[in-house]
């Protein structure tokens, strides 16, 4: 990137750079120095206008696609405008804002269902491709733990996440171990997996998934080759959901791929088979817990090829100050970035508030 010499860009050139930039987005022309001259109000005249031009061209800026075009922004041009000479649209913040009071009534339905929701009105709102995230599973917070005999042998796991929905797993108990009573011996194991399933909740709730190995076993005063058993079963169902997902809800495919950028057909089927089949090469660059809050990715910064003519905006949203998955947005570089940033903040804010209200004691 060449966003280092933006530093050295006076009034004058940050003024054509940004009229370039918006003047190339509305209309999906090389802009010439009449375009801007006739569109907007630089107060100079069309040889310093096509100076300047020349000057952001030599920069890297802006380039030249035929010998007797206009010029169009780069990837480095693109990066200096939504770093240095944009701010997100207000108007834009409030109105999904107010898109999302009005149609997401989280109350009652399952997370999925509302971030399908989310997703759908973010498409609308942008006119892109929207990419939510589920909540990334090791984040989960538990709310209730019960343990049910299934046989003689076995028991059946089952963890209640937040509003999530629930996890599960078999545990087989060690042979031998219910003794030869019948009946007598099932109700006295019920009692003992009672006992433990009230210690496990009182011990879990509020506590993420991931933190269940962390547990103190010593308090449980039942029978010890029950109690590792379980300790087993519950440690590696915490280890298999901190395992990588990709579970990524899109929307919006069919009106972005309309865009004249798409017209290669070799470049939409590449891009419809990542959006299809490869999420989970997009999820570290939607997602990551060290992440910046906000992420812009744009055309050859992207490390997947069939993106490097794309711009991608993510943000997170938490529960409290815990990231747990993120929204985002991709489409041409030829992109409106300041209504997409702020509908993007906006959709990871009001998850955000949603996350945060929940509670797991109810």
């Amino acid at each position: 990137m060449a966003v280092d010499k933006s530093r050295d860009l006076n009034l004058r050139q940050q003024n054509v750079m940004r009229a370039t930039v918006r003047h190339y987005v509305s209309t999906a022309e090389p802009v010439g120095s009449k375009a801007l001259l006739d569109a907007y109000d630089l107060n100079v005249s069309a040889a310093t206008v096509r100076n300047v031009m020349g000057a952001l061209e030599r920069s890297g800026f802006l380039y030249q696609p035929h010998t007797s075009a206009g010029r169009v922004p780069s990837d480095s041009g693109y990066r200096l405008y939504v770093d240095q000479l944009i701010k997100p649209s207000r108007p834009t913040a409030l109105r999904i804002d107010q898109l999302l009071s009005q149609h997401l009534d989280w109350q009652g339905w399952s997370i999925e269902a509302l971030l399908q929701e989310a997703a759908h009105i973010l498409a609308h709102l942008s006119g892109y491709v929207a990419l939510v995230t589920m909540p990334v599973l090791e984040k989960m917070v538990v709310k209730h733990l019960q343990l049910v005999q299934i046989s003689a042998e076995q028991v059946l796991l089952v963890v209640v996440l937040d509003s999530y929905g629930t996890e599960s797993m078999v545990v087989s108990l060690p042979r031998g171990t219910t003794g030869a009573g019948g009946a007598q011996d099932e109700e006295a194991l019920d009692r003992e997996l009672q006992i433990l399933s009230n210690f496990l909740t009182a011990q879990l709730c509020g506590r993420q998934l991931s933190e269940i190995s962390s547990l103190d076993w010593d308090e449980v005063d039942t029978a010890e080759h029950h109690v590792v058993a379980l300790c087993q079963a519950i440690d590696d169902l915490s280890r298999r959901k901190r395992q990588p997902q990709t579970h990524i809800l899109v929307k919006g495919v069919a009106d972005v791929l309309s865009q004249p950028e798409f017209a290669e057909q070799s470049q939409l089927r590449n891009l419809v088979s990542l959006l299809a089949d490869g999420r989970e090469q997009l999820w570290p660059l939607i997602y990551s817990d060290d992440s910046p809050l906000l992420k812009i990715w744009i055309g050859e910064e992207n490390p997947l090829e069939p993106m490097q003519s794309c711009a991608l905006i993510s943000a997170t949203y938490n529960r409290d100050s815990l990231p747990l998955g993120s929204v985002g947005v991709m489409g041409p570089t030829r992109m409106l970035y300041e209504n997409t940033i702020a509908a993007v903040e906006a959709t990871s804010s009001y998850l955000s508030e949603i996350m945060s209200g929940l509670d797991v004691n109810q």
